[in-house]
């Protein structure tokens, strides 16, 4: 609306007495490119003032709000961050710079390799190309879990598939189900193939995986005879930014005939994640007892 001295009204985040008047980011855009006027406006200061409103309003801005969204300059298609590539393909007055943002390349299960390596390349991070292709595929896979990917998971990504990369085919989880209860223990029941073969089992414990544990225990004591290594330490973490989605990292390290041995399992799920780094201690053992 235009003032009798010809000041536009406008508003931050769209709040305030005057709800449905444009935002303030909108319209110094509109004004800037398609009438080509002049202002006194720091557009590299616009996306710092809706965010000190949202903070202070605790109104959240929408992810899709023009200029200010959080996923507005954020390519989750792959042939968008390969066009980036190739002298910006696809560029145009709206760069992220210009608002002080920088664009950003989703990661999940819609991702290619040109978002991966994009992501790569920010966090300073160079791998062969067949590194590229498994942890690509990794990311697909806990995409399906999770819906969005963060750049800052990916360090984790990267060292779970890199790292502890034993042949997973000689001990392998068919099917598990935990349960927990408000006064009662945990239970877990399982099934795995070892060397072609199934056993199941299931136990009790003080935690979800602690029960996980025991049932395994069990196999390898009462159908196999065998020792199971002993946990020695456990280690829960996660990517900075305290989100009850963020992605966990469990280390567990063992025992095995005074032999110590450090495995990693990455999920979305804490109990999920402890039970790869499971099996791949699993199977480096399994690998050596043939031997």
């Amino acid at each position: 609306m235009l003032s009798v001295d010809k000041g536009v009204h406008v508003t931050v985040n769209g709040l305030g007495e005057r709800c449905g008047n444009a935002p303030l980011a909108s319209v110094q855009v509109i004004l800037k490119d398609q009438f080509h006027a002049k202002t006194n406006i720091n557009e590299d200061k616009l996306n710092d003032v809706s965010r000190l409103v949202e903070s202070y309003s605790g109104i959240a801005i929408a992810p899709n709000q023009p200029i200010v969204g959080e996923n507005v300059f954020t390519q989750v298609a792959g042939v968008h961050a390969d066009g980036d590539s190739k002298d910006n393909l696809y560029s145009n007055e709206l760069v992220p710079e210009r608002f002080g943002r920088k664009r950003e390349y989703a990661l999940g299960k819609n991702s290619g390799k040109a978002n991966i390596l994009k992501n790569l390349e920010e966090l300073g991070l160079d791998l062969t190309p067949e590194q590229t292709q498994k942890v690509t595929k990794r990311i697909t896979e806990l995409g399906d879990k999770k819906a969005i990917v963060t750049q800052e998971d990916l360090p984790y990504i990267v060292s779970d598939v890199l790292k502890h990369t034993a042949p997973e085919d000689k001990v392998r989880l068919v099917s598990y189900m935990v349960t927990t209860s408000y006064g009662l223990k945990p239970i877990a029941s399982i099934k795995v193939n070892i060397n072609g073969k199934e056993y199941s089992s299931e136990s009790t414990g003080d935690g979800q995986y602690d029960a996980f544990v025991k049932a395994l225990r069990h196999i390898y004591k009462e159908e196999l005879g065998r020792t199971f290594p002993l946990l020695q330490n456990y280690t829960v973490s996660i990517p900075p930014g305290g989100r009850t989605d963020a992605l966990v990292q469990t280390i567990i390290t063992w025992n095995h005939n005074d032999r110590i041995i450090r495995t990693r399992g990455l999920d979305a799920d804490q109990t999920e994640a402890a039970i790869k780094a499971t099996f791949k201690m699993l199977n480096i053992f399994e690998d050596e007892h043939k031997k």
